[in-house]
Parts: structure tokens; sequence; C-alpha cells
């Protein structure tokens, strides 16, 4: 399997630029317990059937809980032609890193 690209929490520039497209593809409740601000919320099955939901004129960071579930949703959008990314260690290291969560 190709190495999917990903990204160390404490490389982003905070904040994120405004040209960076977030995407968390936890589900539900995970997304309800705190996500990163300005992320839009597709869980990782619905991403398939939400392509269009998903830039391709910019770079996409992927989030899930640690990183897998993103990883494999980057994989896939690379496969589309998106310019995806992980976040490696997802939501867990962002919190750890001490960015922000929201909760809605």
């Amino acid at each position: 399997m190709a190495m999917v690209p990903e990204v160390d929490v404490r490389e982003l520039p905070d904040p994120l630029p405004e040209d960076v497209a977030l995407i968390d593809v936890r589900e539900p409740d995970e997304w309800d317990r705190g996500h990163i601000a300005g992320a839009v919320h597709i869980p990782m099955m619905s991403v398939p059937e939400r392509l269009d939901a998903i830039p391709t004129d910019r770079q996409v960071l992927v989030v899930c809980a640690v990183g897998a579930r993103s990883a494999r949703v980057t994989a896939f959008l690379q496969r589309q032609g998106v310019d995806a990314v992980n976040l490696a260690g997802g939501m867990v290291a962002w919190a750890q890193a001490g960015r922000p969560v929201s909760v809605d």
C-alpha cells in the first residue's frame, strides 16, 4: 500500500490557513464531543456519496480520532484526485497539542 500523506499537528499553523479545507470523518457521537472549528463533518462511510461536498481546488486535511480512519479516507480521496492529507494522531493529537476543540 502506498504511503498516505500526513502532517503532524505541531507542523500546522495556528490558526489553520483559510485555504485548507478540514473534513472530520468520525461518527456523529464523536463529533458532538468536540471537533475542530470550521471542520465539515462527513462520517467515513458517507464520504463516497458526499464527494461533491469535498473541495478539489485546495488542500483537504482529513481528521478522525487517532488517524486510522482518516488515513483510509485520505488514500481514497487521493485516488479521486483530491489533494488530501491525513492529520497524524487525529483529534487525540490535536487536543494533546493544546489546540482548540469546539463543542456546538
